[in-house]
């Protein structure tokens, strides 16, 4: 993830790098999101790393527990989640995300291939209760 330039503006674009958040989110796409709005089951939430708070994150708010937010990947296979450093501080939780917009790839360049990236580049991320339900579940 990149750092926010200021934590002052509402809205910021980050970019996700690495596979934990795949197939939502694949390395490289961009998310618009937005700071101190409250988090919910299913949110896509940008946080501290609990144990290397210069670092960046970006997980799925899978439940409120006591002590902060229990947050996974909907990678089950990447690791890097409260599965590993528990439950996360609300205070650790900078921001969640709206949309996603995904760069064309540069092999997207035939006429099908553009047509297929125009009407997947950009997609709203709401709370998504029923993923929260199944990766409690695992």
């Amino acid at each position: 993830m990149l750092e926010p330039r200021s934590s002052r503006m509402p809205f910021e674009v980050v970019e996700v790098t690495g596979p934990s958040m795949a197939p939502t989110l694949l390395d490289g796409d961009r998310l618009v999101v937005r700071f101190g709005r409250p988090v919910r089951p299913g949110h896509i939430v940008i946080l501290r790393h609990p144990f290397q708070q210069d670092l960046l994150v970006v997980k799925r708010a899978a439940e409120r527990r006591s002590g902060g937010w229990w947050v996974l990947g909907d990678n089950a296979f990447a690791g890097g989640d409260s599965t590993d450093y528990g439950t996360v501080p609300e205070e650790l939780i900078l921001a969640t995300a709206r949309l996603r917009f995904r760069p064309r790839r540069a092999h997207q360049s035939s006429l099908p291939a553009r047509l297929s990236w125009a009407l997947s580049a950009l997609r709203p991320l709401p709370a998504d209760a029923s993923a929260s339900s199944r990766l409690r579940a695992r």
